[in-house]
């Protein structure tokens, strides 16, 4: 979680430096764009994907003792995986001024050539990104969490060197230095603890390995659903490219900012409980692993709750703290936080998500996330081509979150059923004593912001937070929440 608290601030900073030299403009609108194409690539050949099939399948190796066979395992992954990236990069190269004026149809010529180019230098990232994500997952599966949550945190130093110190001279270009200088720090970071860990690679592709083809069809599914959330982050690029300038600049940041508790929270809570998770499938212990998803479901809600609720109470003096500067000014500010305001609404949803998809997929069943995954992109479009009208970039934001609470609510009453109940009283009570402590803490942080109004911006924010991260804790404490021992436990360690 500390490595992770890290990598988002980090982010943060990223963010505010790009912010800070290119605004909301169209040339930073190429190139989020540009990452479109190269993000589809990863994620579906190597993304949560592969994660989500490969340790299950890797930890149970381990848990039976077969740990010459695990290794096997892992050389013929991160083989296939090299060459079909290496493959699929190469073609999208080749096809990218095409692949553009589909993804950005409101784009002029020039800007469409620009994010092309873009692309192709950019597609060198996700070759780079699926070793890492193989390196990752064994890793993880060896219970070592640290090195690879500090990868993201090099790849954004990585950006934020090539925004500071080459962005001057070579625009937009020099953020594409750092994205790619960043992905191989990205792998070399996680190098040293492979080694330690007593890596055993060979150069070789086994196809008939049972692990091989287990981690296959544990991945097909799991790549039709990665499909349907590329297929919307699509949609997004191509109608926010029809909006005004900077549209998809700000959905951009907004999301961002969203991402930061998620990251947090969310994603350090859920990337330390999977190989758990996994472990005591492996080992047929049902009534532990309901227990430990329904802890870690109520751990994350406490997290998550306020969280959401402080976003969207502080959403425009937060997002001047963080970004306004330079080229970034009031305007820009404002339609941030337009946006950020619908995607904090979905916070809650997106964080239930990274437990409950993890628990099924320990079960080794990625059938289920991704036939609701599917649904949800469907609802998901749907929403964006209703609410882009009369709410703009805004209802693309909206849309996202409504079909992840959907998809959420739907996986978790699954989920149920599949282990016999997830512990549905305690984890109602628990919701209910952090909705009452996070009501607290919104009326003191919108009475406390109003205090301070004609103070600095910075101020206004700082007091805010302090002030009702203190209530929280209060009426947490006073109500009796079991959350507050397990967060205490979860640092201890």
């Amino acid at each position: 979680m500390a490595a992770f608290v890290l990598s988002r601030v980090l982010g943060l900073g990223r963010e505010m430096i790009i912010g800070n030299q290119f605004g909301t403009t169209r040339e930073l609108d190429a190139y989020l764009a540009a990452f479109r194409i190269p993000d589809l690539i990863f994620q579906l050949i190597a993304g949560g994907a592969l994660g989500s099939a490969f340790i299950p399948t890797f930890t149970a190796c381990l848990a039976r003792g077969r740990e010459r066979e695990a290794w096997d395992l892992a050389s013929s992954i991160m083989n296939l995986v090299l060459a079909i990236l290496t493959a699929s990069a190469f073609l999208a190269a080749l096809l990218a001024p095409w692949l553009v004026r589909y993804i950005v149809p409101g784009f002029d010529s020039h800007d469409q050539a620009l994010t092309a180019q873009l692309m192709r230098w950019m597609l060198i990232s996700p070759v780079v990104f699926g070793l890492s994500g193989v390196t990752m997952a064994i890793l993880n599966s060896y219970q070592h969490f640290l090195l690879p949550a500090l990868a993201p945190a090099v790849y954004n130093l990585s950006i934020i060197g090539g925004a500071l110190l080459l962005a001057p001279s070579f625009g937009i270009y020099g953020l594409v230095i750092g994205v790619i200088v960043g992905s191989l720090l990205h792998l070399a970071i996680q190098i040293p603890q492979l080694v330690r860990q007593g890596v055993a690679y060979r150069p070789v592709i086994e196809v008939s390995h049972p692990g091989v083809r287990e981690v296959g069809r544990l991945m097909l599914p799991r790549m039709l659903g990665l499909a349907t959330v590329q297929v919307n982050f699509l949609v997004n690029t191509l109608l926010a490219s029809r909006l005004a300038e900077g549209s998809l600049a700000a959905l951009n940041y907004a999301w961002i900012i969203m991402l930061l508790p998620h990251g947090v929270f969310a994603m350090g809570i859920a990337t330390a409980a999977f190989p758990t998770f996994s472990d005591l499938a492996a080992r047929g212990d049902e009534a532990e692993l309901r227990t430990s998803v329904s802890e870690s479901l109520m751990l994350i809600l406490f997290l998550s709750i306020p969280s959401a609720l402080a976003l969207i109470l502080l959403r425009e003096p937060l997002t001047q703290v963080l970004l306004q500067r330079g080229r970034f000014d009031l305007s820009s500010v404002q339609t941030v936080a337009w946006a950020l305001q619908f995607y904090a609404l979905g916070l809650v949803a997106h964080s239930a998500l990274e437990i409950v998809a993890r628990a099924f997929y320990s079960l080794h069943d990625t059938r289920t996330p991704v036939a609701i995954g599917a649904g949800a992109m469907a609802l998901n479009i749907v929403l964006s081509l209703l609410l882009v009208g009369p709410l703009l970039h805004g209802g693309l934001a909206l849309a996202n979150s409504l079909a992840t609470i959907v998809e959420t609510i739907v996986l978790v009453l699954l989920l149920r059923s599949r282990l016999g109940g997830i512990r549905r009283g305690p984890l109602l009570r628990s919701m209910a004593r952090t909705t009452v402590a996070a009501t607290s803490m919104g009326l003191v942080v919108v009475l406390v912001a109003s205090l301070a109004r004609g103070t600095p911006v910075v101020v206004q924010v700082g007091c805010a937070v302090l002030s009702g991260s203190m209530v929280f804790l209060l009426v947490s404490m006073a109500l009796g929440s079991g959350e507050l021992r397990a967060l205490r436990n979860v640092l201890r360690r």
